[in-house]
């Protein structure tokens, strides 16, 4: 609460200052309440709120290099990478390999998405495919995915089927876990309530099982594509001839610590651009949960 005027007792004493040897009157500042600040904060746009540590750590990362404290040979300024992304531009050497590589992503996604999302349904509508399925999944996801690269060159070859394959087996599994939970994660009360209501086994399945096992399939897409974007950079180490990855390995062997940067720099943002894409999605198909956006 701001103070606006001062009580009848202090403003009379403050008025009768004597003559001679009379002390200064103190100041009085106006106190400003902490939800105040906290509004005036939030005036602030949050998109230039959000880009304050990002710039720091670039203005830091800038200085370290300009003053001998970051080697080149360690890792490249800003001014370096920025300099050697534009000529991965210009010579379209970047955007072809951001092409190789989002196809990659786009066809391991579908194909481990649909496996995921068949395999849960499957396990999480009925006990009989819990039995037979929940079992051999979880026993399989245990294992280290990146450790099948040996076998999965041994099976399909070099080409781009390992690649595709190790991309979808990691989809798969996130997908599996957060649909099936999403399932049986749905108020019994809900479908009693459906078959009260006369719904018979498809009503309720996609009438209410479906809707709130929603957010927890939204989850593991996110996660997913994640897993995606980190299969990738493994996937494409298997005697790629295109996509960021062969980049990285090109610029390796040369020591470009530069062009290494910018791959990182790609991959980072398409996996950013793909969660924003799967974080719009989920507030257009979840409008009817409410849900707690902070203080």
């Amino acid at each position: 609460m701001t103070i606006s005027h001062a009580p009848p007792d202090l403003a009379a004493g403050l008025e009768k200052t004597p003559a001679s040897g009379s002390r200064t009157s103190p100041d009085l500042e106006p106190i400003v309440p902490a939800s105040v600040r906290r509004a005036r904060l939030r005036s602030v746009p949050r998109w230039l709120r959000r880009t304050v540590g990002p710039l720091l750590l670039l203005a830091l990362w800038q200085v370290f290099s300009a003053t001998g404290v970051l080697h080149p040979d360690v890792l490249a300024s800003p001014g370096t990478i920025a300099r050697a992304g534009g000529d991965l531009i210009a010579d379209e050497t970047l955007p072809a390999a951001m092409g190789v590589s989002l196809q990659r992503v786009a066809v391991g996604l579908v194909l481990g998405g649909v496996v995921g999302t068949a395999l849960a349904l499957v396990s999480g509508l009925s006990r009989l495919g819990e039995d037979l399925v929940d079992a051999t999944v979880q026993m399989l996801r245990t294992v280290p995915w990146v450790g099948l690269i040996p076998l999965f060159i041994i099976w399909l070859g070099i080409g781009e089927a390992p690649k595709v394959a190790l991309i979808a087996l990691g989809v798969a599994f996130h997908l599996y876990l957060n649909v099936y939970a999403g399932i049986r994660g749905v108020n019994a009360q809900l479908i009693e309530a459906g078959e009260s209501l006369g719904l018979n086994r498809w009503g309720l399945v996609r009438h209410v099982v479906l809707p709130g096992a929603l957010p927890g399939a939204m989850t593991g897409l996110r996660y997913s594509l994640a897993t995606a974007w980190l299969a990738l950079v493994f996937g494409e180490s298997i005697n790629a001839d295109a996509g960021i990855g062969f980049l990285m390995n090109q610029a390796r062997e040369f020591f470009r610590t530069d062009v290494i940067v910018v791959c990182l720099v790609v991959y980072a943002f398409l996996g950013l651009t793909a969660d924003v894409i799967v974080r719009t999605l989920e507030r257009l198909l979840l409008q009817w949960r409410p849900t707690f956006t902070g203080q």
